[in-house]
């Protein structure tokens, strides 16, 4: 195994700038402008995937990928098995960090945030939007779970395609979404000489924001 040519790779992050003048006093306003930029962006295919990281038992954080679905000025609304690692880190914790890279803007956030369930009518909403397979996989999956083999997944897609031809799939009671409300947001935009733009947006007690600059 060898690594040593990574060694060599750079890249120049010169396509924009941070400057605390020209950023929003709200930092939801700024990322509504940094994602409808990244949106907007020919090479940017999936401007909602967003990484998820929660603290387990044994202390160590684990990460995936996961879409956001809806945000608002109260914060980011993404949904999964309530059973999952995630669900059961955030049962625990109630905390999650979110984060959002669009290399080719040179853009990363960083969101810390207390999560909590939404309203299950809004999980319902949300669920049966959804296409019927996404809809029945969310019932086969008994998420994070050990399974025997891909078949026992194939087998019960199969049973429940049948149970429910022509019916209504109701969303399980194990499934829906959270909402992270978020208390620390950082916004990052690569700059040449590695001094890149770090703008945080800290919560105070009194609700307002507080807007700092970290070193690089």
């Amino acid at each position: 195994m060898n690594s040593e040519n990574l060694h060599d790779k750079r890249k120049v992050y010169n396509k924009s700038q941070l400057i605390e003048s020209e950023v929003r006093e709200n930092p939801m306003e700024q990322f509504r402008d940094w994602f409808l930029e990244a949106e907007e962006h020919p090479e940017i295919t999936e401007t909602n995937a967003m990484a998820i990281s929660t603290v387990e038992d044994d202390g160590c954080p684990r990460t995936r990928m996961v879409l956001l679905k809806a945000y608002n000025w109260e914060g980011f609304v993404f949904y999964t098995n309530y059973g999952s690692r995630k669900g059961r880190a955030i049962a625990e914790t109630h905390k999650a960090c979110l984060h959002f890279f669009w290399p080719s803007l040179e853009r990363q956030i960083i969101i810390k945030a207390n999560v909590e369930k939404i309203a299950g009518n809004l999980s319902d909403g949300y669920f049966h939007s959804r296409p019927k397979g996404s809809q029945l996989g969310a019932v086969v999956s008994p998420q994070s779970q050990v399974i025997p083999n891909r078949d026992y997944l194939e087998d019960k897609l199969k049973q429940l395609e049948k149970e429910y031809e022509n019916k209504e799939v109701p969303r399980p009671d194990n499934w829906g979404g959270y909402i992270a409300k978020p208390y620390e947001i950082e916004f990052w935009q690569g700059r040449p000489n590695r001094l890149h733009d770090r703008i945080l947006y800290s919560l105070t007690e009194d609700f307002d924001w507080e807007i700092t600059r970290l070193a690089p």
